[in-house]
């Protein structure tokens, strides 16, 4: 176990050395804001599609999606189709226009047309909650991976490890920027797929490279038998269930377009070809990995027995693809066991140190740039001014994301990051789909869309059964409060068949109860400028 222990925390510290590496070396390449904001814009749409896939394909996806199969076979891969479905979303609404109409945040695309202050002002609030909803996620996955490696079931090393991810997501944004992060996101996409691929051909090799003998032995072993690759084990026993289902699916497709860590990605490419080749690259990644989901998943379920079962199950299935990986090298003890196990959980800490940068610098540059900049100095803060107050965003919305994640611990981390798809989905695409295509879109819309769609989301989550109500399952509480507490009157998990709608029914009455002639006259100027890029490098001052 000692050498097992030695191996893991040499490729560990690896893994930080050389993103660290990459931060110094960006941090010498960054000389203003389009650099520290969009990397200068200076991304190939490779890179860039390398880098979108780094920055989607999180811990949510490797640990929490191949659990949630391993779990609840067919239903658990919903979420990989979801999330996959989604970029046809943002690739045909947003990437293009985006790209063409804004210049470093989703604001910037509003206020080109609208009051600055207010809907600046309500897109950074949303940017900062949902990019916490995500953090929350990829730190809670941390947590689960550091203590099974250290091979430690303490809750204080698990606080620990949720500190220092913190602490080196800080570090990357504030000496990197967008530059630093971006190649830390490309480092890891490439680390993610080779490792994936990896386990997936020994897990088939397992199997004489026949998926229908790893079906059935997943199948089998899972106890459900054929209940397990059919729909509704786990979201069609009840019609509260089905609708839950309906609501998580919903939340998955519409939120990548609203995804502020996402949209952000649009502005690092030259022009806004650039930026579409760069969501076909993505597609095309993200695609194959999926399709690996699909195998580690019913992989786990059909190899991981007995004490590594129950550990699965323990984890809420976050502990699926490491252990998957212990098994196929050998086993427990073995020492190609040790050396899988400890190559997949350095990788998977590299997708957590990205993701959490790019969710970092995303949400910190929002307020620096939209609330600060634009909305307490108006527009008159320096270059320099602005990367400092982004530098103290980091710190603070880092630490945020700290105290949050420590009591998340026991939620599988797809699920929180359905969440934060479910407010993005509920927020930001309501405001960003109107101001594109509806010429009377205005102000006050765009400010009751978001608010609305934030609040009604979140209001939603506080009174559903995440936060209480459903109990202890094997003495661990399946709820965020104690189980003294329970005030769950909203009976679904995922409040996005709810929310989504009263986003857009809120920007609606918001347009339609005030006229704002300035708004539409600039309509056709925006709709020029996102259709044809004409302009789009011109600051946005409006």
């Amino acid at each position: 176990m000692e050498g097992h222990q030695l191996l893991t925390t040499v490729l560990f510290l690896s893994v930080v050395a050389l993103t660290v590496a990459i931060t110094f070396w960006a941090s010498r390449q960054t000389s203003g804001t389009a650099d520290f904001y969009a990397g200068g814009r200076s991304f190939s749409p490779v890179q860039n599609g390398l880098a979108i896939g780094g920055d989607y394909m999180s811990a949510a996806s490797f640990l929490g999606i191949s659990g949630a199969i391993a779990l609840s076979g067919y239903d658990g891969f919903l979420y990989s189709i979801g999330f996959l479905v989604a970029w046809l979303v943002a690739l045909l609404l947003v990437a293009e226009m985006l790209r063409n109409s804004g210049r470093y945040t989703m604001a910037d695309q509003l206020a080109f047309r609208m009051k600055r202050r207010p809907v600046r002002m309500a897109a950074a609030s949303s940017t900062v909650v949902v990019s916490i909803f995500y953090l929350l996620a990829q730190m809670v996955g941390a947590g689960t991976l550091v203590a099974l490696l250290l091979d430690v079931d303490s809750q204080a090393v698990k606080n620990l490890t949720i500190f220092a991810v913190g602490i080196l997501m800080i570090f990357y944004v504030t000496v990197g920027g967008m530059k630093g992060t971006t190649w830390v996101q490309i480092v890891k996409a490439v680390l993610l797929m080779i490792g994936s691929a990896l386990i997936v051909v020994l897990v088939l090799a397992h199997f004489h490279f026949n998926l229908s003998e790893l079906l059935g032995a997943a199948a089998s072993n899972s106890g459900k038998g054929q209940a397990f690759l059919e729909p509704g084990l786990k979201y069609g026993l009840t019609t509260t269930s089905k609708i839950d289902f309906l609501s998580l699916g919903i939340a998955l497709v519409l939120g990548t377009a609203g995804l502020p860590h996402i949209l952000i990605r649009f502005y690092t490419v030259p022009t806004s070809r650039d930026a579409r080749k760069s969501v076909l690259w993505a597609i095309g990644l993200i695609g194959v990995f999926y399709l690996f989901t699909l195998v580690l998943g019913f992989g786990a379920a059909a190899m991981l027995k007995g004490d590594q079962a129950a550990e699965v199950a323990t984890s809420k299935g976050n502990l699926a693809s490491p252990l998957l990986a212990e098994a196929v090298g050998g086993g427990a003890g073995s020492t190609g066991g040790a050396v899988l196990l400890a190559i997949i959980a350095a990788v998977a800490f590299a997708t957590i140190l990205a993701v959490v940068a790019g969710l970092t610098l995303t949400s910190s540059a929002s307020v620096a740039h939209d609330i600060y900049n634009n909305v307490i100095k108006k527009g008159q803060a320096t270059e320099a001014e602005e990367i400092k107050v982004t530098r103290y965003a980091a710190l603070t919305i880092g630490l945020i994301a700290i105290l949050l994640a420590i009591p998340a611990q026991n939620l599988n981390i797809a699920f929180l990051v359905a969440l934060a798809f479910a407010v993005a989905a509920s927020a930001n695409l309501p405001a960003i789909v109107y101001n594109m295509f509806w010429r009377r879109f205005n102000t006050r819309g765009a400010t009751w869309s978001i608010y609305g769609g934030l609040a009604s989301s979140l209001v939603l989550v506080f009174f559903s059964p995440v936060m209480s109500g459903k109990g202890e399952i094997d003495g661990v509480n399946q709820s965020l409060l104690p189980t003294s507490i329970d005030i769950s009157w909203f009976p679904l998990e995922n409040p996005g068949i709810v929310s989504i709608p009263l986003g857009f029914l809120f920007g609606y009455l918001g347009t339609i109860s005030r006229r704002e002639p300035e708004a539409e006259d600039r309509y056709t100027e925006l709709e020029v400028r996102a259709l044809t890029g004409a302009g789009s490098e011109q600051a946005v001052v409006h």
